[in-house]
């Protein structure tokens, strides 16, 4: 298999041409714009199968952790490769698996924050003097989005609980991290996910993150009784470690407020191991370790 998505330096641009190129090779692929960011860029979302009963995959929550949208548009191309050619994936027929279930993955929620971890604050336009006035010494950590606020801390789970853990680190207003907004769903990009949740009715989400090859799939008394089941099984199928949510990383979260106001299943896979950003010559060996997980779950 010749891939469209290849170990490349991801931004934007790159997100865009990668769809384009898929839906040309793949017309039973279809993409949707869920929302705009505060610059001004398209927060997408690729359908693939029946979509009356889908789950949802997303990533790019974190600028820094870019690698996380290529390896969903891999694991898209993946999918669709196997669909177009009657392949199995993983031992599974998913042309006749997704005649019945349905996938949708957002590639890349925080395409602003992607910006600024890639290109700096070259990529800001009009906003590029309060980025800089947050004091950022290394942009290719930023991991917020262009107002300075941690998607993955703007999410109405636990939001007051969070906000006050973030005092008591000194976080007090837009930065480069971990600053979880004014409010709950202040951000575009989070009511965008809200909103196409509450929309789509998805059985469970799954979120992407790295690193630390870890699997969290709890959020305080939420949780649905098979969601322990369904972790170990994911776990155990890439090598990824159990973990439970502790500290910044308590509340706040997308797979979070998934499970606190859906009532299903959702967990965040911490993909790869080192310092973000990870080297994208790792996407590869990356995903091929996770790509059992990533089917499992659309068939759960």
């Amino acid at each position: 298999m010749n891939c469209i998505v290849k170990p490349v330096t991801y931004d934007y641009n790159t997100n865009k041409d990668i769809i384009e190129e898929l839906i040309l090779e793949y017309p039973f692929l279809s993409a949707e714009l869920c929302s705009r960011t505060a610059l001004g860029r398209g927060i997408f979302s690729l359908n693939i199968g029946n979509q009356e009963n889908s789950v949802i995959y997303a990533g790019g929550f974190h600028g820094s952790e870019w690698i996380t949208s290529l390896t969903l548009l891999l694991f898209a191309e993946r999918l669709c490769h196997s669909i177009k050619h009657s392949k199995t994936l993983c031992g599974v027929d998913m042309k006749r698996a997704l005649s019945q279930l349905g996938v949708t993955i957002i590639p890349c929620v925080n395409p602003d924050g992607v910006e600024i971890a890639t290109r700096g604050t070259q990529s800001t336009k009009n906003l590029k003097g309060f980025v800089e006035s947050l004091g950022c010494e290394d942009y290719s950590k930023w991991n917020a989005n262009a107002m300075g606020v941690d998607i993955n801390h703007n999410f109405n789970a636990g939001w007051q609980e969070l906000r006050q853990l973030e005092r008591e680190k000194g976080i007090n207003s837009p930065a480069p991290r971990q600053y979880g907004g004014a409010y709950p769903e202040s951000e575009a990009e989070t009511r965008a996910l809200t909103r196409l949740c509450r929309i789509r009715q998805f059985r469970q989400c799954m979120a992407l993150h790295s690193q630390g090859e870890e699997l969290y799939w709890q959020y305080g008394d939420y949780s649905p009784s098979q969601a322990n089941m369904m972790a170990k099984i994911l776990a155990d199928s890439c090598s990824y470690t159990l973990v439970s949510n502790a500290g910044l990383a308590s509340h706040g979260g997308f797979k979070d407020w998934f499970i606190s106001e859906m009532k299903k299943p959702g967990f965040t896979m911490e993909i790869g191991k080192g310092e973000n950003p990870l080297p994208v010559s790792e996407l590869y060996e990356i995903y091929g370790r996770i790509e059992e997980a990533l089917v499992l779950f659309a068939l759960m």
